[in-house]
């Protein structure tokens, strides 16, 4: 059994990823400013904490890993409030990036000292890194920066045989996408008729991470879009 890293592990892909690895027996150190809604699981520790904030991420990994080695780390954490040309602003600017892109750097850095050869990193990037989505000016640029990170990353921790991957979900059914109003009409659109379940894609995680498949892969950002992002 090993421990996983999991950030944004309060809600939605974060939390059905934080669900899959306990149910594997793993130690999950879930991270996020709200708290984690799985009371008395065992194997699971967590920590309030912005993955902004480097040396509040150094202190929290220093107290909860007890010691023992980070076998995987998932930064799922991440925003996406609408932004145009004509409504963006520098405060918003900066959030979305300090969070989707600073915060990848912020915890896998953080982590890096408590890693060994054969762990692995999944970084949460989007299908609008790969397509234009009207209104997210700012969040596809962001998300289009942790795709080149998961490369430099990879490409920068192959030595001491660290892989680090990616994943680029299309529309999946978390209170965040429920609260747009937009899945139905997005389900309608997408190839296979229908979103993804959060748990679809904690399964992809697990497959990069956990499961052993994806040992020769590494700086990889892999699509789940139901067909609705075919490049």
């Amino acid at each position: 059994m090993g421990v996983a890293v999991i950030t944004g592990a309060a809600s939605g892909m974060g939390l059905a990823t934080t669900d899959l690895f306990l149910e594997k027996g793993w130690t999950v150190i879930a991270l996020d400013v709200q708290r984690v809604p799985i009371a008395d699981a065992p194997g699971l520790l967590y920590a309030n904490v912005s993955v902004t904030d480097r040396a509040a991420l150094d202190a929290a990994l220093a107290e909860l890993t007890g010691g023992k080695t980070i076998d995987a780390v998932v930064n799922v954490a991440g925003i996406y409030p609408p932004t145009t040309l004509e409504n963006y602003t520098e405060e918003l600017f900066r959030k979305i990036f300090d969070i989707n892109v600073l915060g990848v750097i912020n915890v896998t850095a953080a982590c890096l000292p408590f890693m060994t050869e054969g762990s692995s990193i999944v970084n949460f990037a989007s299908v609008d890194a790969f397509t234009v989505s009207r209104g997210q000016l700012i969040y596809g640029a962001s998300k289009a920066a942790v795709v080149m990170l998961t490369k430099e990353c990879a490409l920068e921790l192959a030595d001491r045989k660290i892989r680090v991957n990616g994943i680029a979900p299309g529309w999946v059914d978390t209170p965040g996408n429920a609260a747009t109003g937009r899945m139905e009409a997005a389900a309608a659109s997408i190839p296979l008729g229908r979103v993804a379940q959060p748990r679809e894609i904690a399964e992809w995680v697990w497959q990069l991470t956990g499961s052993g498949v994806a040992g020769f892969m590494t700086g990889e950002t892999i699509v789940i879009s139901g067909g609705d992002v075919l490049r």
